[in-house]
């Protein structure tokens, strides 16, 4: 039955929202609408004009007889710097501060909202890199990689410090905390990554860079590539971090214990998203 047209582009939109790294080719879309492929190419420069007017990303459309269209996810520097600093001012909350100088973040990544722009903006970083994989550890950086796996459209995989029976056999390191330096231990089921993946680490905080740089070993003990390192948030660390090349969103900078004062600034995304 062939359907209006106002029906026709808003389930097509709805489509091509969920299904984000995808080629779609327009036969699937005359079919599914029983309507002629120009028709379906005009209602295409339409969704396609509105993704890039209002920053929810681009249609690229790919020629040929196994061509289409490809949503691809991106989010505009003044919609990630509002966010930004928006996470800077919740982040700056005096009651935030936990004894030792811990920052409390759990409200924020267990904020659909937040985890949600949070994934478009690191995914945004990476849109010309190929990228197989996103990694993180277990538990606080699950959510935010699984966030930003899904803008990419690619899996993630959780290393953990303890080895799980559902995880079959693993390959384990020990590596040391950058802040406590102490040697720690942590593993990786043997068939999450494949030899060769180009890999994203994503974490939800980094002080000495130690867990990162664990997490960096075991992707070459797979025999894989590092594409980049991306954390939500970084702490002014005093001593030698172990990981240099890195992005972050925010940057918490000032703690003072005893006032019970934070201050978070923007870290160092829209430095490297520049470059």
């Amino acid at each position: 039955m062939k359907v209006r047209r106002s029906e026709r582009l808003i389930d097509m939109t709805c489509y091509l929202l969920e299904k984000p790294h995808t080629l779609v080719s327009l036969t699937l879309f005359a079919n599914r609408y029983d309507s002629a492929k120009s028709s379906i190419s005009e209602d295409l420069t339409i969704i396609k004009k509105t993704f890039s007017d209002r920053g929810i990303g681009t249609l690229e459309t790919v020629s040929g007889a196994a061509g289409g269209v490809m949503f691809i996810p991106k989010t505009n520097k003044e919609d990630a710097k509002a966010f930004i600093e928006e996470m800077c001012d919740r982040l700056s909350e005096q009651d935030r501060l936990l004894p030792g100088g811990y920052v409390y973040l759990s409200d924020l990544l267990g904020n659909p909202a937040i985890l949600k722009t949070t994934g478009k903006i690191i995914a945004t970083q990476y849109l010309d890199k190929e990228i197989d994989a996103v990694m993180t550890v277990a538990t606080k950086g699950v959510p935010i990689a699984q966030a930003v796996a899904s803008y990419l459209n690619v899996p993630f995989v959780i290393v953990r410090r303890d080895s799980k029976i559902t995880e079959g056999s693993t390959v384990s390191i020990n590596y040391v905390s950058g802040s406590s330096e102490r040697v720690e231990k942590m593993e990786l089921s043997k068939r999450s990554l494949k030899q060769g993946s180009r890999v994203l680490i994503v974490d939800d905080f980094m002080k000495g860079g130690g867990t990162v740089n664990g997490m960096r070993s075991l992707i070459d003990e797979f025999e894989a590539e590092l594409v980049g390192i991306t954390v939500f948030a970084e702490t002014k660390f005093s001593g030698e971090r172990m990981v240099e090349d890195y992005t972050s969103l925010l940057c918490v900078d000032d703690v003072d214990v005893r006032d019970k004062r934070i201050h978070v600034s923007p870290g160092n995304y829209f430095d490297k998203l520049n470059k």
